[in-house]
């Protein structure tokens, strides 16, 4: 689209985005006037057909504190116009959503769009044929600023933008946002990559690796919606706290149908957990060992056959030797498909022998009666002797529960020592009775697969994925078998027993060793002087791994204060909240109760993690197990020793006072009465 030159520019930039808000307004408003009485021939037609319509209505909702667009593109030529004969340039608009007025012109044009690619790659170095990009500031939903680069003048020097470093350092309240009008050359690499791939990101705290993943599955979306749509996208979290604080990021982009989950969610739809392990039983069983004895397991359950089948048809006995039947057992052993596709098969094959032997005889039998001889009695009774059913939480419940099964099949596999630790103490009676722990519930999961085949979608994000087993890698895995993944994490904030140790050994585990492995080192969440304390900790934690450097122009505000009581935690609380934004109070699990009452008595409403902030109630007192992937625009961490001693050994506490130390955005105060851990001091 071009235009004359503006005389005065945000006048007309204001006209254009109330032009695109009412074209936008008219998009909605002819989708809600279809009729589909015409058009469907049945009831079921009209279901999806108006449930289309619903999510398409939802998709073009105008939200009116989100700016409809963010940037505008002036071209030197029109895209894919060759050299300077192209013809007149065209200029665009990019924002969150493709607009069109009445005719069908284009008022604002999809981020995701390949036009739209310069406004986050373009440079002084390499303009892509852009002469201008504008960048646009808004107070609420009012378009109030905008910022201008001519990226093809030499004459003009390359410079930050004010625009964007404002926005990458707006204060946080409420959930997750998006970070399209901020997205880095980097990370759009990495958030328009294809399909086809599986993608691993490294990042440190507020590198922006979350929303580098979310955006890219908006991306893929858009790119491949046909074939995601018949396959299915899938965002899996840590818990549902940080499942809740990113939930709002995708549907902002106008994405409705991604399904978010915790592995706990996947992995626990066989049985009801209600127990837990102690670290030493819940390595064992995360290890991916396991999986090998949960298949030797099951695939004991099978026997070769001692005695003929013999199939009786009207006046006819048809003879199967036990020697052909177990030539037939092997091969399918041999084909290595599931337990479970193998069992079905089982009775064809057998029944084919019979057919066989019925054609030398004359007859011609055709697949209605392969099949009826399939089901015959003795058929049956032979597969169920031979390859018989194996629920897949029996089976779990027998290696933990019954000594001899389990050193049998994890002979050179677990060692005594292990063997004793996940074995149950007591007895159970049945799989309903039994306290089953959440690794229990992926054993459960990795042999139901071994059974039966799980369902596999085309796209998988899997956040936080450092603090995953390696059987619960398996799980995930399982999900995207004939798909792709977005591996987002950071090997400096695992804090469990098991954590990843590389992410060349993660892919692995997940079934995509082919993974390519990014690392986002620009921190633009942390300040500087917070990210500088915390980092201090990275030698203990996770050394080689390169430190995040903040980009961010603000400092922010640092100290570390001594407290001689809860008290003084709760005033260096109301001290912070006299800023704008949110106040996130870190304590150590232990130590909430007490904290939670002393900003009762002080009159201090307070949050759970998750839970979203108000103007009236911006603090939330969160649990440093809870940590991870959240963030506040001020942070109080209380007592980092006690955060540390929390945890079962001293590397993964340090490393849960590392993701506590970088939840800040704006500013951190540390408090303690106990000495800080030695690892803090210079």
């Amino acid at each position: 689209m071009s235009t004359p030159v503006d005389d005065d520019p945000l006048s007309r930039e204001r006209s254009h985005l109330a032009s695109s808000r009412a074209a936008l307004r008219a998009m909605r408003e002819e989708v809600e006037a279809l009729d589909i009485t015409d058009v469907t021939a049945n009831w079921v037609n009209a279901e999806v057909l108006t449930r289309q319509i619903d999510e398409r209505i939802k998709a073009l909702a105008d939200l009116s504190d989100t700016p409809l667009f963010f940037g505008r593109l002036d071209y030197l030529h029109a895209p894919g116009a060759e050299g300077a004969e192209g013809g007149e340039g065209e200029r665009f608009y990019i924002g969150r959503r493709h607009v069109h007025d009445a005719v069908g012109d284009p008022m604002v044009i999809d981020w995701r769009a390949p036009v739209s690619q310069p406004f986050y790659r373009a440079s002084k170095k390499d303009p892509m044929d852009v002469g201008l990009r504008r960048r646009f500031g808004y107070t609420g939903g009012d378009l109030t600023a905008y910022e201008d680069e001519h990226l093809s003048d030499p004459a003009e020097a390359a410079r930050t933008s004010k625009l964007l470093q404002q926005e990458i350092e707006r204060p946080r309240v409420g959930p997750m946002r998006d970070i399209v009008a901020t997205i880095q050359p980097e990370q759009d690499e990495i958030v328009r990559s294809g399909l086809g791939g599986t993608v691993c990101v490294q990042g440190g705290p507020g590198t922006g690796k979350t929303a580098v993943g979310l955006h890219r599955v908006a991306y893929l979306l858009y790119a491949h919606r046909e074939r995601l749509a018949r396959t299915g996208t899938l965002v899996i979290g840590p818990n549902r706290s940080f499942l809740h604080y990113i939930e709002q990021v995708l549907p902002a982009l106008g994405e409705l149908t991604v399904r978010q989950a915790t592995v706990d969610d996947l992995v626990g739809q066989q049985v009801e957990v209600r127990g837990a392990d102690d670290a030493a039983a819940a390595i064992v069983k995360g290890d991916a060992r396991m999986a090998e004895v949960l298949r030797r397991a099951l695939y004991s359950h099978v026997t070769m056959p001692t005695e003929p089948v013999v199939v009786v048809r009207g006046s006819r006995r048809w003879r199967v030797p036990a020697y052909e039947l177990e030539d037939i057992v092997r091969e399918l052993l041999e084909r290595d498909i599931r337990y479970g596709a193998a069992r079905e098969a089982l009775p064809q094959r057998v029944a084919h022998a019979v057919l066989v032997q019925m054609e030398r005889s004359g007859e011609a039998p055709d697949d209605r009666v392969q099949d009826a001889v399939a089901r015959n009695t003795a058929v049956k009774a032979a597969v169920k002797a031979v390859w018989p059913v194996v629920e897949p939480a029996k089976l779990v419940l027998r290696l933990l529960t019954d000594a001899e099964f389990l050193a049998e099949h994890s002979e050179g596999l677990l060692s005594e020592d292990e063997r004793k630790t996940i074995l149950w103490a007591k007895p159970v009676r049945s799989v309903k009775s039994a306290k089953w722990s959440a690794a229990d519930a992926v054993l459960i999961d990795e042999a139901a697969d071994l059974v039966q085949r799980t369902h596999s979608l085309g796209h998988v994000v899997l956040d936080e994925a450092q603090d995953l087993s390696p059987m619960q890698y398996r799980a995930v895995g399982r999900r995207c078998t004939t798909g792709s993944a977005t591996v987002l994490g950071d090997l400096a904030q695992g804090t469990t027993p098991w954590a990843t140790r590389s992410w060349a050994e993660a892919l692995a585990h997940l079934g995509k060793p082919e993974g390519v492995v990014e690392e986002l080192t620009a921190g633009f969440r942390v300040p500087t002087d917070v990210i500088t304390y915390a980092s201090r900790l990275l030698p203990h934690i996770a050394p080689g791994l390169t430190p995040v450097a903040s980009v961010r122009e603000n400092p922010g505000f640092f100290e570390v204060r001594e407290a001689a009581g809860a008290g003084d935690v709760v005033a260096a609380c109301e001290e912070l909240l006299r800023n704008e934004g949110s106040t996130g109070l870190i304590a150590a699990d232990a130590r909430i109760p007490a904290l939670a009452e002393a900003l009762e008595e002080a009159g201090l409403g307070c949050l759970a993690p998750g839970e979203e902030t108000t103007a009236e109630t911006r603090l939330t007192l969160v649990p440093a197990s809870l940590a991870k992937g959240l963030e506040y625009d001020y942070v109080v961490l209380d007592e980092p020793q006690a955060v540390v001693d929390g945890e079962p050994d001293e590397r993964t506490g340090l490393r849960r006072l590392y993701v506590a130390l970088t939840r800040a955005v704006s500013g951190l105060v540390v408090t303690h009465s106990a000495p800080l851990p030695q690892q803090l001091t210079p």
